[in-house]
């Protein structure tokens, strides 16, 4: 990953006014889903070829280009690529090797720059969501590449729990699901970034972080998800901060997932809140005119979200449903190395085809059915 200090730089004045704006060198859609010097990634489609077999080099130079494209175009931790990108690839360190040095550069030069912004600006807008996304992807850094808690980590989620609402949780925008759609998935993430962190938790014994940690917990608990999806999220956050959920509860959602399993051994992220519950539901109308609104298909987001959120409840790789969803991932990868999934947003972007490529590759690494990185099955 090649990270250009001069497109870095672009990260202020692009962030401040929200990842949506576009930058110097913004591809246009009809060309490229992401582009940057040699970086140049085609629209996702959904008539795209199915693969013939499943490459995890595809799949992973599509995760590090996008990654890297949007690092240089955007400079900012987005929610659907560097966000997650920065959270999952170092877990996937022993499945894929060491992540690149540079992105944990970036995440630094992000965050330093973030430190030195006005806390009212940084209140407002998709500013919140992207610092919780920066915390937690630091600590994944420390947790699973240095293995120990860093200076940089400690002040991000001091800089995190300085945004925090008086209820417990973060500013969102509401707007772009299913990341930037509600409060409640923000905590989510959060709570993961807390756990990340090596130690920290035990570190925190200021009265001020052990009542913002508290008041995070409490919220977990106290807020009913708006939707199945913040369920699923609520569950994969719940080992990184113990006794956000109890163990009846645990199950509920665990069946839930279970049950919305289709007859493919997919999932479809269309099936887990209603138009109406994305975000202010003014997705609601294009939703629902979609042609599969009744029976939503399968999708690679989904799918992998499933396996990987079952897996980390302690759901075995040898139950049914997991296998199913495994063999749903190792039929559907498309040419290109993604797995289709349908944007929510808009009819252009297909933005959430990232995530939904990096959490099939972590539902195979997690259920040890990953492929070399540098072979191809056969």
């Amino acid at each position: 990953m090649r990270l250009m200090p001069a497109a870095i730089g672009l990260s202020v004045g692009i962030s401040l006014l929200g990842c949506e704006l576009h930058a110097q060198q913004e591809p246009d859609h009809r060309l490229y889903q992401y582009h940057f010097g040699e970086i140049s990634i085609p629209p996702a489609s959904e008539d795209e070829p199915i693969a013939e077999n499943l490459s995890i080099e595809r799949a992973v130079t599509y995760l590090e280009s996008g990654a890297e494209a949007w690092a240089n175009n955007r400079g900012c931790v987005s929610c659907h690529t560097t966000g997650w990108y920065g959270i999952l690839r170092p877990q996937l360190a022993e499945s894929l090797g060491q992540p690149d040095a540079t992105f944990r550069a970036f995440l630094e030069q992000r965050l330093q720059e973030r430190l030195t912004e006005d806390p009212e600006e940084l209140e407002q807008g998709v500013n919140p969501a992207e610092v919780v996304h920066l915390a937690a992807s630091l600590a994944s850094w420390d947790a699973y590449v240095d293995q120990r808690l860093s200076p940089e980590t400690e002040q991000a989620l001091q800089l995190m729990f300085s945004l925090q609402r008086d209820d417990g949780a973060w500013h969102s925008p509401d707007t772009w699901p299913p990341f930037e759609s509600d409060a409640f998935q923000l905590a989510t993430v959060a709570a993961m970034g807390v756990g990340l962190a090596p130690g920290w938790l035990e570190q925190a014994t200021s009265p001020e972080l052990q009542r913002q940690i508290a008041s995070l917990r409490e919220y977990l608990r106290r807020v009913p998800p708006p939707h199945d999806y913040a369920r699923v999220a609520l569950l994969w956050a719940d080992p990184y901060l113990p006794g956000v959920i109890g163990a009846d509860r645990k199950q509920d959602i665990v069946r839930m997932i279970l049950d919305r399993q289709r007859p493919d051994g997919g999932w479809s992220i269309r099936s887990f809140a209603q138009p109406e519950q994305w975000g202010r539901g003014n997705r609601a109308e294009r939703l629902r005119a979609e042609a599969d609104f009744g029976d939503p298909a399968s999708d690679g987001h989904q799918t992998g979200l499933a396996v990987v959120v079952l897996s980390s409840a302690g759901v075995p790789p040898t139950h049914p449903a997991v296998q199913r969803g495994v063999e749903w991932l190792r039929r559907n990868q498309r040419q290109s190395g993604r797995w289709w999934t349908k944007s929510l947003n808009t009819e252009t972007w297909h933005f959430i085809t990232y995530t939904g490529t990096l959490y099939p590759v972590m539902a195979l690494a997690v259920t040890s059915s990953l492929a070399s990185p540098s072979s191809e099955e056969r």
